[in-house]
C-alpha cells in the first residue's frame, strides 16, 4: 500500500498537468504533491523545456522569445554575452529566412541552383547576371566594396542604439504592417519569428552539407535524386563505398 502511494506521488510529480486535468481518470484517485514538495525539487521547478527532467540554467528564466532553457555549454552565463547572443541569433535567423527561399525559388523556377548562380565570381573579370541580364557594376571587387560599405553603415547605425529591445525590434519603417501595435500579438510573433529562424538556420546548414556531398547540385535536385532511389541516394552513399554497398 505504501509503495503504491509512493509510486502515485512520483507520477504526479513528473506529470502534474496530466493528473490535474479534469479529463484525466486518475485526477480523483491519485494524490497530488504539495506545494512544499514541488518547491523543494529544483529539477521540477526549473526543468528545461527542451529536455524534460533536466535543470534549467538560472540565467534562462523563460522571459526571452524562444527561451526553452537550452544552453548546454553555458555560453550565456555572463549577462552581457547572453544579450549579445540573443541579438546575434535573431539577426542570423533573419538572414537565413531570406537565404532559404532565395535558394529554393530560383531552382524551383528552373533558373539554376544557388551554386551555379555564383560561378561567375570564380572567373577573372566575371560579370554578374540576374535572370540573364548583366548587373550594373557587376564585377566581384565592385560588388564586395558596395556590400562592405552598405553593411558597415547599417551595423554602425544599429550599434548606436542603446535600447536592447529596439536593437532587435526597431519597429517603425521595419514594421510597415503594424504587427507590434498589439503587445500580446507582438510577443506571439517574436516566438514565431525565432522558431522559424532556427528552422531556416538548420535548413541552410543542410543545404551546405548536401552541396558538399554532391558538389554543384541544389537542394531540390538532391531531393528528387533521393526520392528516385532512396536506398542508394542517401548519407550511406557518401559514408559507405559503393563497392560494398548492396
Amino acid at each position: 500500500m505504501a509503495s503504491n502511494a509512493l509510486r502515485s506521488c512520483g507520477v504526479a510529480a513528473v506529470f502534474p498537468s496530466l493528473l490535474s486535468s479534469s479529463k484525466s481518470k486518475f485526477s480523483t484517485s491519485l494524490p497530488l504533491p504539495t506545494a512544499n514538495a514541488a518547491a523543494s525539487s529544483s529539477r521540477l521547478t526549473m526543468s528545461a523545456d527542451w529536455m524534460p527532467g533536466q535543470p534549467r540554467p538560472p540565467y534562462l528564466d523563460g522571459s526571452a522569445p524562444g527561451d526553452f532553457g537550452f544552453d548546454p555549454l553555458g555560453l550565456g552565463e555572463v549577462p552581457e554575452n547572453l544579450e549579445r547572443f540573443k541579438e546575434s541569433e535573431l539577426i542570423h535567423c533573419r538572414w537565413a529566412m531570406l537565404a532559404v527561399p532565395g535558394i529554393l525559388l530560383p531552382e524551383a523556377l528552373g533558373l539554376g541552383n544557388w551554386v551555379q548562380a555564383q560561378e561567375w565570381a570564380a572567373q577573372p573579370g566575371g560579370q554578374a547576371t540576374y535572370l540573364g541580364n548583366p548587373v550594373p557594376w557587376g564585377t566581384l571587387p565592385t560588388i564586395l566594396a558596395i556590400e562592405f560599405l552598405a553593411i558597415s553603415f547599417v551595423e554602425h547605425q544599429r550599434s548606436m542604439e542603446k535600447d536592447t529591445e529596439k536593437k532587435k525590434y526597431p519597429g517603425g519603417a521595419f514594421d510597415p504592417l503594424g504587427y507590434s501595435k498589439d503587445p500580446a500579438k507582438f510577443e506571439e510573433y517574436k516566438v514565431k519569428e525565432i522558431k522559424n529562424g532556427r528552422l531556416a538556420l538548420l535548413a541552410f546548414v543542410g543545404f551546405c552539407v548536401q552541396q558538399s556531398a554532391y558538389p554543384g547540385t541544389g537542394p531540390l535536385e538532391n531531393l528528387a535524386t533521393h526520392l528516385a532511389d532512396p536506398w542508394h541516394n542517401n548519407i550511406g552513399d557518401i559514408i559507405i563505398p559503393r563497392s560494398i554497398s548492396p
